[in-house]
C-alpha cells in the first residue's frame, strides 16, 4: 500500500464561519490553526496548504482564564534604541482593532516559514458579528458545544 500525498488538483476549500464569543482564547486559537493547516481532513499533507477559510466572528468578546486579561502583554520594538513597547490585552480589546488579539495566537500557533503565512491569508477575523462572506455559504461550528471548558462566562 503507497502512502497518499495531496497534489494541487485534490485539495479542496470550503468555508468555516466560528463565533468566539464567550469562548476561551487559547482554545480557539489551536482548534481554528487546526483547520488552517488541514489537519482535520484525512487527506492531510504537511507540505500542501490543504487547511479551509476560517472566517471568525465577535473576536472582541473572546474570554482568557485566570487573569490574562490583565497581565498577558503584547511586545513590538519600534526599531529605535531602547523603543521596546507594550500593551496587556485588555488595552488591545477594548482598543480600535480587537480581532488582532485572535489573529495573533492562532498565528503563534501555525508555523514561522512561507507555509505559514500563506496559510494564515485563509484566516478573516472579525471584531462584531457582521462579515462580507455569506455568499461563500460557510458552514458554521460551534466550538461551545464541543467542549465545556471551551466556554467561560465573564
Amino acid at each position: 500500500m503507497k502512502t497518499f500525498t495531496a497534489t494541487p488538483a485534490d485539495i479542496e476549500k470550503t468555508w468555516v464561519l466560528i463565533d468566539a464569543e464567550g469562548v476561551v482564547l487559547g482554545r480557539l486559537a489551536s482548534i481554528v490553526a487546526k483547520i488552517l493547516r488541514g489537519k482535520d481532513k484525512p487527506t492531510f499533507t504537511p507540505h500542501m496548504d490543504m487547511g479551509d477559510n476560517v472566517i471568525v466572528i465577535n473576536a472582541d468578546k473572546v474570554q482568557m482564564t485566570g487573569r490574562k486579561r490583565e497581565q498577558k502583554r503584547y511586545y513590538w520594538h519600534t526599531g529605535h534604541p531602547g523603543g521596546i513597547k507594550s500593551r496587556t490585552a485588555r488595552q488591545i480589546l477594548e482598543g480600535n482593532h480587537p480581532e488582532r488579539v485572535v489573529e495573533k495566537a492562532v498565528e503563534r500557533m501555525i508555523s514561522r516559514n512561507r507555509l505559514g503565512r500563506q496559510q494564515m491569508t485563509n484566516l478573516r477575523v472579525y471584531a462584531g458579528a457582521e462579515h462580507p462572506h455569506a455568499a461563500q455559504q460557510p458552514r458554521i461550528l460551534d466550538i461551545k458545544s464541543m467542549n465545556p471548558k471551551n466556554t467561560r462566562s465573564a
